[in-house]
């Protein structure tokens, strides 16, 4: 029994970096296609688009250093902590990234139309972002707790 919680704490210091850089690769997959698609109907300003599209790579940063305040030896005594902040933090990055690149999908679709509208239309993907912030701050302040 002691063997499967040792594998819970490890399984949770991996978590964030793990979870990020899927919910990053599908956020960066989803604005990618849309950032493709915008490009082939306009004539120029493609930077912009593809800025935009990988946006939610940084999820995959949060969950480096989340890892890196976890990483310590795991004991029955922190196993739980470490399970619950790494893989808590880590589907946080997950699903904000997936929904970050929706955004960024939709602000790429709405600046293809009306280029003057770019600079708002990121309202939504730095929102979302900033919800990722606050579970990274707390995972790192939880960490600083653990034995």
């Amino acid at each position: 029994m002691n063997e499967f919680i040792i594998l819970l704490g490890w399984i949770g210091i991996y978590a964030p970096v793990s979870l990020g850089a899927i919910g990053s690769a599908l956020g960066c997959k989803i604005a990618g296609q849309a950032a493709i698609g915008a490009m082939l109907e306009v004539k120029g300003g493609y930077g912009r688009f593809v800025g935009l599209s990988a946006l939610p790579s940084s999820m995959s940063i949060y969950g480096i250093v989340v890892l890196f305040s976890l990483n310590r030896l795991v004991t029955v005594d922190n196993a739980a902590g470490l399970f619950s902040i790494g893989v808590g933090s880590g589907l946080a990055f997950l699903l904000s990234a997936i929904y970050q690149g929706q955004a960024c999908a939709s602000a790429i679709a709405g600046a293809k139309a009306k280029p003057e509208i770019f600079g708002l239309s990121l309202a939504p993907a730095a929102i979302i972002e900033g919800f990722a912030v606050f579970a990274f701050v707390f995972a790192l302040v939880a960490a600083g707790g653990l034995p």
